[in-house]
Order: structure tokens, then C-alpha cells, then sequence
């Protein structure tokens, strides 16, 4: 996506006009004239530029914080200015007609997708405490409550200011702001070092341990000691002389302790300064969770159902999971078994092409093993099936798992399959206890050339061909796992585009014998959100509020055993980069990858992105849940970030990509988890559920 900001100069030094389209926090698209003056770096430290400016249609009077095109190449630098967008429209939602909005900067709009990437505020209210040598009495007490009242807001929001010092909350001899955003951390995450001595917190400094709110605490008292003494304190103690005053003495002594736990929380505080202050604030701003309502979440109500159908369905057989017991897999393509067949081996030559191979004329068994690694195997299982052929590991470690991504080629998926592939490379499956090997190394080298450099280079993949010109599926990688205990079991990856679906009834052949799939949601199709109209008019498309035309061709056309299909299924908000400010997609995507998986945490990813899309896109997108008993919802951006001429500026950068398929391995056993795969997608049967009931006739129900 190009700039839509172009300038011009009205004279040396002069302000510059230019036009600015950006997103407003209501996601409406607004264009307005804007003049702008010479701009700064805000921070030495840090990349963002700022400048002051004018917006000649309403004359209002603003602020824009940008990155220049080569410092919005680098996704750290770019990850900074989400995060302060991320905040400052939190805030919004959270403060907007409230009297503590303007203890923040107030957000006007933003265009963080753009090759020069920017945020725009009003114009901040009073100087930054840095310029005040010693601050008097009177305002102290002032500029202390509100500095508390800032904290105890974004504390009730998650989050956590790291940057807070007399550079960042700016004072009008009335009330302060507190800038900063670009430093706001989530409650319980790692702590990074950020922000400067004395005014990080010592273990913030170090980076050591969670994420806690009494780090900002400790800050907020630096600042203090520092108005109130014009120098500034220690950086790992309380002031020697903290008792000369008398104020800092009363309220903040505490702040000043090491170790986060001793200190008061920002509400403690505030309550010791201006009694009752602290429920004033809870009961005029909104939480970052809302309250839901006393009815029975959808969500929940399903889980329900589905647990009832657990109670009475049929154990699934171990040896259908294991094989046949004699060597026999199903064939992907054709369904029927095939087993190792020594005299039916090829191997590709030079020209790609397929020449017989006689395993038994090769004398050096190391030799042997490797070619027959490298081996595909003709299928004859069913003589009037397209010639098809089937990699010599595929035979020979059990039953395979076969996993299919469905939805519309527009979605992404064959992105995020990529995505996946690469994460698995890079060592994403081994906090879990599962290591990986190629299948075929020669498809898999191919797949990591053609599709997984090219894409964490910048590029933007054309479409997977998915479906041959014989009209069936065909694998788009596939992978050896072995688990924590030694088994192996092969894993191909299918990538199907709903066009290839309706085009061919082959492709959907192989759907009988599939084990687990993949549902890509495009949130640009699915949810009629205002913020992703420009989006939907830069992709051409529209809402589709009947869902994606390949999830029901899928879904029916698998065997169905009562009232749900027992395949396993993820379903995935996918370029949720789109909807990364908005809640709940704000809150997971930003979360660092999984090391394990809690069944708690998957579960309330799902039920967060299954209320976004009851909510918002209908009933048609969630049918895969409502079909399939055992399924999960994930969020997940491939890239990062939306193109920009057949590239991605800041290059691709992936964000749970692979929590959809650890999902799904741990539905079928390879990573265990508490309870057991039906546990993990459905969750355990309260003792309410679990014991009749007798109704008024005395006869039983549940």
C-alpha cells in the first residue's frame, strides 16, 4: 500500500501542505488537508519522528508521529508504533466522554499499513515535566493524582506504561498527560529492559521476571522525587533523604521498595492521596474485559451439547489410528489401502522425471536407506484412478495424518500453510517434544525454495495450485513427527481453494479419507467491521454474509457418524494483522509463541474469536464449529502486515501461525495434553451437567 500523503513546500522553512488518509478510532476513512511543520525525533533513542500540524478541514490542530520508508522497513521499528496505536485506541474505547480522557493523548487517526507509517493526536495539553527544575506544593499534589489516576486506568486495562519519566507526562499547571505509549507493556508478560535509570524500575531494568503494574509505580515515584528535589533518586533504593519530605515521606515511601511485590498497587496509592478516587475511576471508565451478560455464552452452550454427544459416542479404534496392522495405509488420493511394494519404485531424474528404481541392486545399506528416503511408490490400488504416486516414507511409519486448509484462495491460507512449514523448521514443535524430518528432502527443499524464502523475504506467494489437471488433490508438503516418545507418523499438508472444490468432484474425493482441516476465515469477508472497508476496497470483495462457499462443500461432503463429524478441525481468523487493535484479536495476536499448550488459554481463544464472529459475520462462518464436535478458533497473521506492490515493506512477519496445528496434533495424540483430546476441544462436564435432574413428573432429564 502506497503513502496516500503528499507534499509540497510553501517556502524555506515554512510549514509543508499535504493530504492525509488515515483511519479514525470509530474505523471510519477520512482525507482532510493538513499543514505541517518541522519535525523532530521525539525520543534520540527511538525511530519515530514527530511534527505539529494543522488539519485545514476542521482547523484543528494536531500531532503526527511517523516512521520514514527505511525506518518502517525494520519490524522492530514498526512493532512500536503498533503498540502506541494498540494503546492509545484501548484507551479510546475505555476513556472516550469520560473526564479522564486528557490524562492521555487523544487519538485523531492513524495509517500504520502505509510505506511511511503515522499516527495522528490532538495537540498535547502543557511541557513535559523534564522542564520543570522543582515543582511547587500546590501542584504537586495535583500532578501526583493524576499520574496515579493514569496508572490505575491502564492498569485496569492490562497494561503497564515502561517509559514513564519527566520527558513523558507533560504538565499545564493544571492537570497532566502521560505520553509514552510507544512503551506500554501487557500485566504479565516478560519484562524487557525499557525505559531509562532511575526511572525503570530495577527489575524492569534487568529484565527480569512479569510484567507488573508497581513497576510503574516505582517509576511514577522517581518522577516525583525528582520534581519535588530537582535532582534525580536512586536507582535501586528509596532517597536518602526521602523523610526531608514530608509529602513523597507520607505516600510514596513504599513505591520506593526493590522488588515490585513490596510496593502499593496504583489504586493503593491513589486511595491514600484522595480517598475513594480509585472507584470513582472504575465506575466511570470501562474495563478491558466487559462484563457478559447472564445468559448462557453461544459459545458455552455449544461446548455443552457437544459434550453431551461425547458421553454417547462410540470409542474411536486404536488400530484405525495406528494402520491396519500389516503395512497398509489408506491411499490419500484414491482411498484405497496400498502397502510397500518393492517393485514398484521410482525416483525423479534430473529432468524431473520418473525412472524405475530396483532398491535391491543398491549394496551399501546407508546408500540404500537414503534413496529409498527419496522414493515415491506408484499407486495401483484402483486401476481406473489418474496415475498418482506416493512417497516411500508415507508407507512405512503407520497410518498418515493428512491435513487439508479449506476456504476461498483470497484468504491466505496458502500463506499461512507456509507460515506454518517454516515455523516447523525453525524449531517451533520442540518445546512440545516433537521433532520433524522431510518426507520427500527433494519436495521439501523445492517447497522451502519456491514458497518459504521467497515469502520471509517480502514477496507475496502467487495462489497454490492445489488441484492438478487430472482433477484431484495433491500434497503440498508432507513431514515425518515424531513424538516425546519415539513414534513416527507422517504428516501431509493439502492446500484447497474453493474454486478447485466446485470445479472438480476428484478434489473432494480424498475428503472422505482426510483426518484433520484447516478453515481459513478472511475477516475482510466475514465481518462488516468499518475499520475494514478500506481494506475490502483496495482487495476488491465484499462481505459475504452466507460464509465461505469451500466450508460447505467440505462439510458436506464428509461422512457424518451422528450428529457431529468427528474429523478434527481449527478454525483460524487469519490476516487478523487487519484486526490487530481490535479487541479481542488485540490480546492474542500480540502474544509471544507458544511453549506449551494450556487447554484454559485455547479455550478462551476460542470462545473470544467465536463471540467476535457470532457477533459480527452470522451464522454462516461458524458452521465448521457447529458441524465438527471437536474444533478450536485461533487468530493468526501469515505476513504481519498487508502488501504493498506484490511485496510486504516490513517483510513478512508471521504471528501464530502455529498454534492452529498444535491444536490439531494434539487432538490426535502427538502432544498430550491434560485430560485427553476430548477434553482439550470440549472441556470437562461439570458435576451440574453430569447428574439428572427430576423434573415436576418425577421423571428424569438432563
Amino acid at each position: 500500500m502506497t503513502s496516500t500523503t503528499h507534499r509540497h513546500t510553501t517556502g524555506p522553512g515554512g510549514p509543508r501542505a499535504a493530504t492525509l488518509a488515515f483511519s479514525t478510532p470509530s474505523g471510519a476513512r477520512r482525507v482532510a488537508p493538513v499543514r505541517l511543520g518541522p519535525e523532530s525525533r521525539r525520543d534520540p533513542l527511538l525511530p519515530q519522528l514527530v511534527r505539529n500540524g494543522l488539519l485545514d478541514d476542521e482547523g484543528q490542530q494536531c500531532v503526527q508521529v511517523r516512521l520514514t520508508t527505511a525506518d518502517a522497513a525494520h519490524p522492530g521499528a514498526r512493532e512500536l508504533l503498533d503498540t502506541e496505536a494498540r494503546t492509545a485506541l484501548s484507551l479510546h474505547r475505555a476513556l472516550d466522554d469520560t473526564e479522564y480522557a486528557g490524562l492521555f493523548p487523544r487519538i485523531i487517526g492513524h495509517d500504520l499499513d502505509a510505506a511511511e507509517p503515522f499516527l495522528l493526536y490532538a495537540a498535547p495539553r502543557g511541557t513535559a515535566a523534564a522542564r520543570t527544575h522543582v515543582m511547587s506544593a500546590t501542584d504537586q499534589r495535583g500532578f501526583t493524582r493524576d499520574l496515579l489516576q493514569a496508572l490505575y486506568v491502564l492498569e485496569r486495562q492490562g497494561l503497564v506504561p515502561c517509559g514513564v519519566s519527566p520527558a513523558t507526562v507533560l504538565w499545564d499547571g493544571a492537570s497532566a498527560q502521560l505520553w509514552g505509549l510507544e512503551g506500554v507493556a501487557r500485566t504479565g508478560r516478560p519484562r524487557r529492559p525499557w525505559g531509562r535509570s532511575p526511572y525503570c524500575s530495577p527489575e524492569q531494568r534487568r529484565g527480569e521476571g512479569l510484567t507488573d503494574p508497581r513497576d510503574a509505580v516505582w517509576s511514577a515515584a522517581q518522577v516525583l522525587y525528582q520534581l519535588v528535589t530537582g535532582r534525580p533518586g536512586h536507582a535501586d533504593r528509596a532517597p536518602a533523604d526521602l523523610d526531608e519530605h514530608r509529602l513523597l515521606a507520607r505516600t510514596l515511601r513504599d513505591a520506593f521498595a526493590p522488588r515490585a511485590a513490596d510496593r502499593p498497587t496504583p489504586a493503593e496509592l491513589l486511595d491514600l492521596l484522595a480517598p475513594g478516587a480509585a472507584r470513582r475511576v472504575a465506575l466511570a471508565t470501562r474495563a478491558a474485559a466487559e462484563p457478559r451478560s447472564g445468559r448462557e455464552d453461544p459459545f458455552e452452550q455449544a461446548l455443552r451439547l457437544k459434550r453431551r454427544a461425547s458421553a454417547t459416542a462410540a470409542e474411536p479404534d486404536p488400530k484405525a489410528a495406528a494402520g491396519d496392522g500389516d503395512g497398509g495405509v489408506l491411499c490419500p488420493y484414491c482411498l484405497e489401502t496400498i502397502r510397500l511394494d518393492l517393485t514398484a519404485l521410482y525416483v525423479t531424474d534430473s529432468r524431473m522425471q520418473y525412472q524405475p528404481l530396483d532398491p535391491a541392486g543398491i549394496g551399501n545399506p546407508l546408500r540404500r536407506q537414503d534413496v529409498m528416503r527419496g522414493a515415491v511408490q506408484k499407486c495401483a490400488a484402483d486401476p481406473d484412478f489418474p496415475e498418482h504416486f506416493i512417497p516411500v516414507p508415507y508407507l512405512t511409519y503407520g497410518r498418515p495424518l493428512t491435513v487439508a486448509m479449506v476456504g476461498q484462495s483470497s484468504t491466505g491460507k496458502s500463506h499461512l500453510l507456509t507460515q506454518m512449514i517454516a515455523a516447523i523448521t525453525d524449531g517451533g514443535l520442540e518445546p512440545f517434544g516433537l521433532k520433524w524430518q522431510s518426507v520427500n528432502p527433494e519436495q521439501h527443499a523445492r517447497f522451502v525454495r519456491e514458497r518459504v524464502q521467497p515469502l520471509r523475504n517480502g514477496q507475496v506467494l502467487d495462489h497454490t495450485a492445489g488441484v492438478g489437471l487430472d482433477g484431484f488433490a495433491r500434497f503440498v508438503e508432507s513431514l515425518l513427527i515424531t513424538d516425546a516418545h519415539g513414534r513416527v507418523r507422517p504428516v501431509a499438508f493439502f492446500d484447497l481453494g474453493g474454486e478447485d472444490l466446485v470445479r472438480t468432484d476428484a478434489a473432494l474425493r480424498f475428503l472422505l479419507g482426510i483426518d484433520a482441516l484447516v478453515f481459513v476465515v478472511d475477516p475482510a469477508l466475514a465481518l462488516p467491521l468499518p475499520h475494514l472497508d478500506h481494506a475490502r476496497e483496495r482487495l476488491g470483495v465484499e462481505v459475504n454474509r452466507d460464509g465461505d462457499l469451500a466450508f460447505g462443500t467440505v462439510l458436506d461432503r464428509l461422512p457424518k457418524n451422528g450428529p457431529y463429524l468427528d474429523v478434527a478441525a481449527a478454525m483460524v481468523l487469519g490476516k487478523a494483522d487487519l484486526l490487530r487493535f481490535q479487541p479481542p484479536v488485540d490480546r492474542w495476536l500480540d502474544r509471544p509463541p507458544a511453549t506449551s499448550l494450556d487447554t484454559a488459554l485455547v479455550r478462551e481463544e476460542s470462545s473470544d474469536v467465536h463471540r467476535l464472529l457470532h457477533q459480527h459475520a452470522g451464522p454462516a462462518w461458524l458452521r465448521p464449529f457447529d458441524a465438527i464436535r471437536r474444533c478450536t478458533l485461533h487468530v493468526a497473521s501469515a505476513t504481519g502486515g498487508q502488501e504493498d506492490h506484490g511485496r510486504y515493506p516490513a517483510g513478512a512477519g508471521p504471528r501464530r501461525v502455529l498454534e492452529p496445528l498444535l491444536s490439531l496434533l494434539a487432538m490426535h495424540g502427538l502432544i498430550e495434553v491434560p485430560g485427553g483430546a476430548d477434553t482439550f476441544t470440549v472441556g470437562e462436564t461439570p458435576a451440574f451437567e453430569a447428574v439428572p435432574v427430576e423434573d415436576a413428573r418425577g421423571r428424569e432429564r438432563t
